[in-house]
């Protein structure tokens, strides 16, 4: 063979096999760039699945939240400290009420009997049981807190005003199906062992909160005419509730 055929044929075995060392690269780059990518595409649902269930926990989380003394008072602070004080306490021990005047039983107040009845695997009752606060009302307090001025402690809310946010009967705030599940008669035969039974309605209809006080001591309305009216530990007779809330 001459030396130029053997040149010839020299090149044309570099050229082999650079172009199979060509197309293993090329192959394997293609084995490599195409599971990356494949990958990628599994990657986005998981993260998006991560998202999802992290903001539906924070919402559940802030929704808890929303219904404890706690959320309100974050917002309004100080005008709200004095309720917190009379949710906080434990039922059947000497108290304060939301003036910080001292309740000899906190079972007097509605705040603490229903908050008890909750722990103890009752009625799902919360603040936002009872209070359903409406947009004009929540930004007029907290412009009172933001501005400093705001009554101290928080103005107390009136059945009225309760039941407004609601639009229901004043009867049907307490006497309902998810709370005391009973008539005005049913209430009557409960207490028909009392000297003067106050819910008979032999003065005519006379509303639950005119004895019942959520944060502070409840009053025995008949007391306001009867002297011997029996009054129940904590409460207080019409006058000495007078004296307190002047």
């Amino acid at each position: 063979m001459s030396e130029e055929e053997t040149k010839v044929e020299t090149v044309a075995e570099e050229t082999t096999v650079d172009e199979a060392v060509a197309e293993e690269t090329a192959a394997d780059g293609v084995t490599t760039e195409e599971p990356a990518k494949k990958k990628g595409k599994k990657k986005w649902p998981i993260v998006v699945g991560v998202v999802v269930v992290v903001l539906i926990a924070a919402g559940a989380g802030f929704w808890v939240w929303h219904e404890q003394p706690s959320f309100c008072n974050a917002i309004c602070h100080t005008p709200m400290d004095p309720y917190n004080a009379t949710y906080d306490q434990e039922l059947g021990t000497t108290g304060i009420d939301k003036w910080g005047n001292e309740v000899s039983n906190t079972s007097a107040m509605l705040s603490v009997t229903h908050k008890a009845s909750k722990d103890q695997g009752g009625a799902d009752a919360t603040c936002m049981s009872c209070h359903v606060p409406t947009l004009s009302e929540q930004i007029g307090e907290g412009i009172g807190w933001v501005t400093g001025n705001y009554t101290y402690p928080l103005e107390e809310k009136s059945l009225e005003d309760l039941v407004e946010a609601r639009g229901i009967a004043s009867d049907e705030f307490c006497l309902n199906e998810a709370c005391h599940n009973m008539t005005r008669e049913d209430l009557a035969d409960a207490t028909s062992d009392m000297k003067r039974n106050p819910h008979i309605g032999q003065h005519g209809k006379v509303e639950c909160s005119e004895c019942h006080k959520a944060h502070r001591a409840s009053v025995m309305y008949c007391s306001s005419c009867h002297s011997d009216a029996e009054v129940p530990e904590g409460w207080l007779t019409v006058a000495e509730a007078k004296k307190l809330s002047a």
